[in-house]
């Protein structure tokens, strides 16, 4: 596998393992989740940090198999541009639902 790319998916596990992180010392609330604002900053920082690494990838590589590519860049922009309009239950699904299975899937493409 090419060095940048690599060094891309480790961007990304870095990234969820410090949203993991966050959480370490309780568990993942939604309500401890949604009333922190410092707390969805950083795990809105980390999003837009994985959608840009996966960004960077499938430009180069378009055919690049990680699962909803396309939608984890879409997350991104709307984070990045459309700030207004993020909502924390739709951040919240994005944790509970897709981090942990784009963890897995990084881990098994890198051989970690």
């Amino acid at each position: 596998m090419e060095e940048k790319v690599l060094k891309r998916l480790y961007d990304i596990k870095s990234s969820i393992d410090e949203i993991e992180s966050y959480f370490k010392n309780s568990s993942i609330d939604f309500e401890k989740y949604s009333s922190d604002v410092l707390l969805k900053r950083a795990v809105e920082r980390n999003l837009e940090i994985i959608g840009e690494a996966i960004n960077r990838i499938i430009k180069e590589k378009p055919n690049f198999p990680i699962d909803d590519a396309r939608k984890i860049v879409g997350l991104r922009n709307q984070i990045i541009h459309a700030y207004d309009n993020i909502s924390d239950e739709n951040i919240w699904a994005v944790l509970k639902k897709h981090i942990p299975k784009l963890k897995n899937q990084i881990i098994q493409i890198a051989g970690w």
